[in-house]
């Protein structure tokens, strides 16, 4: 039996993620204005947090008309007879 598999993150995801990590890290470096190293500790780790946050809450892209298959449109080409060329 195959193992269900986690989706994959976006390339926007990653990208909203690692921009949160970075601002957030050194915006509360600075604010706080800590040197200890529990201090930088904590807020890396608030920081990585608030980055799997925001990268988690970014909307996904949602599947194309093309590609979504719809209840008015069949799944499978319609089998039209083909004229042979005889009156009825």
């Amino acid at each position: 039996m195959p193992r269900p598999t986690a989706p994959r993150p976006t390339a926007a995801q990653l990208a909203y993620g690692s921009c949160t990590v970075i601002f957030s890290t050194l915006a509360m470096l600075l604010l706080s204005q800590t040197s200890s190293g529990v201090g930088i500790a904590v807020i890396a780790v608030a920081a990585l947090a608030l980055g799997l946050l925001v990268a988690m809450t970014v909307p996904l892209p949602k599947p194309s008309a093309a590609t979504a298959p719809t209840a008015e449109a069949p799944t499978t080409p319609e089998r039209v007879p083909v004229n042979s060329g005889k009156a009825a």
